[in-house]
């Protein structure tokens, strides 16, 4: 019997290479309202959190008025991009070998229902997976909550759900869900961010994924 029963992705970073998009729109929606300059690092550091989580981040001493104003700026920007961000190399293919050997796949995104569903839609992925769970429904990540709704909606326990991320948030919402995590190293934050989270492994691509998964 395999470990494990259900994989949740993470989205940006994991599945689709958007962490340059990402913190472009951000600059723009920073340069739009003359905000304090960040930098490009500052901002790929934030990815994978809630919008309003990640702007307080970003500038720890705004008020709810300047959270709401950037977030919504910044959500403007995205959905209004032209750009069209690709799926990482073996996304398409990955997702697939996994749902023809019967794991339950899900999506755990700081992504709001909006932009997830939009992505979604556009890669013609929305019926490979059995349930997502975003930022603007659900405590932002590295809280458990998005994690526990996955995992009691499908009726899977902790220790055979795996979580797959690029960023120290996903890693640490799995830990706080008592669920297994499986680093990629491909997205936003660095490998010695990701080591200090203690995932079972650190992949370098999609690929090695279904890799290390056959060889449990």
């Amino acid at each position: 019997m395999k470990p494990y029963q259900l994989i949740v992705f993470d989205w940006d970073g994991t599945l689709m290479d958007s962490t340059a998009h990402i913190v472009n729109c951000m600059q723009q929606a920073i340069s739009a309202l003359e905000l304090p300059s960040l930098t490009d690092s500052a901002i790929s550091h934030i990815i994978g959190l809630g919008l309003d989580e990640a702007v307080l981040t970003l500038y720890p001493d705004a008020d709810q008025n300047l959270i709401t104003t950037l977030a919504d700026k910044y959500r403007q920007v995205w959905l209004n991009s032209p750009h069209e961000t690709p799926l990482f190399e073996n996304a398409r293919e990955l997702i697939q070998q996994l749902a023809d050997n019967d794991y339950l796949l899900a999506v755990a995104t700081g992504k709001s229902r909006r932009g997830l569903d939009k992505v979604l839609t556009a890669t013609g992925l929305t019926d490979y997976f059995h349930a997502t769970r975003c930022a603007d429904e659900c405590h932002s990540k590295p809280h458990p909550q998005m994690l526990e709704e996955l995992m009691g909606h499908l009726g899977v326990e902790k220790q055979h759900t795996l979580m797959i991320g690029d960023t120290e948030f996903d890693l640490q919402m799995a830990h706080n869900a008592g669920a297994h995590s499986l680093a990629i190293s491909h997205g936003a934050h660095s490998i010695e961010t990701l080591q200090a989270c203690q995932p079972k492994a650190i992949v370098d691509d999609l690929h090695q994924v279904e890799q290390w998964l056959n060889n449990l």
